[in-house]
């Protein structure tokens, strides 16, 4: 089998490319500390449901005075559909999912997390500005996508 010499620069050329492309993913993963989240929190999909963390999703106080949100996402709805949660508190958001990959974006907000199926996503963030905001799942997670929304009313009242 004859290989011309140009067949045999670009292949050559195209391994120096690839060896290039794992190089610098190597180096930015171990120079620039990219790494995935070192505490990661998992749940069994199949027992969200049941599990003590995720059996009753709401809004809760914690003795600080800040306030916990539980969400649970699945096709095509967030539970609860409804948050209501007080204006100028750290507000901690707890998530998973018990079927898909879903997202969780709080409209007008810094809020937004993927939500995925065996691993709780958390993340905390406070409401300056009280009003209702749109919760929207900015993952496809079906043909029901375009439905996947809920509400967040943000008061100045005290936590619930």
């Amino acid at each position: 089998m004859h290989v011309d010499l140009y067949e045999k620069i670009w292949m050559g050329l195209a391994v120096l490319m690839i060896a290039a492309f794992l190089g610098s993913i190597t180096y930015g993963a171990f120079a620039f500390a990219s790494h995935p989240p070192s505490h990661v929190e998992t749940i069994d999909p199949k027992l969200v449901r049941t599990d003590a963390r995720f059996a009753t999703p709401g809004v809760s106080t914690r003795p600080d005075g800040s306030v916990q949100v539980v969400v649970l996402a699945q096709m095509f709805s967030f539970q609860p559909a409804e948050i209501r949660v007080p204006a100028h508190v750290p507000v901690t958001f707890r998530l998973t999912s018990a079927d898909v990959i879903h997202g969780f974006a709080i409209v007008g907000s810094n809020g937004n997390t993927m939500v995925v199926p065996g691993y709780v996503s958390q993340f905390t963030t406070e409401f300056a500005r009280p009003g209702d905001y749109l919760i929207v799942c900015n993952e496809f997670c079906g043909l029901g996508h375009h439905v996947m929304s809920g509400k967040l009313i943000v008061t100045e009242e005290e936590a619930p």
